[in-house]
């Protein structure tokens, strides 16, 4: 399984419960998440896909930890049952 696959089930579960994934491209600032999910309710939640076992690159961590800082929710997921979980957690089903 790679990536990609984890991120369209993140994109399309969110979705369906009236939320955004964005892509999240941020220039001059390398590091930052891959998607900005949108909730209803004015939530916001940050998210760094990965491969299945993958971890974040020590300047994705870093810059994980100043969202957090800020009071911003971040998540790494790298498995569709992690993507499954986060549904679960941050959506209710």
């Amino acid at each position: 399984m790679n990536e990609g696959r984890i991120e369209r089930r993140l994109k399309r579960e969110v979705e369906k419960r009236g939320g955004r994934a964005l892509k999240f491209t941020v220039l001059g600032r390398a590091g930052m998440q891959d998607r900005l999910v949108l909730l209803p309710g004015g939530k916001a939640v940050f998210v760094e896909m990965k491969a299945p076992g993958k971890q974040p690159r020590p300047l994705q961590r870093k810059r994980a930890e100043e969202l957090r800082a800020m009071g911003f929710t971040v998540y790494c997921l790298d498995t569709l049952a992690a993507v499954d979980n986060f549904i679960a957690e941050v959506i209710g089903l």
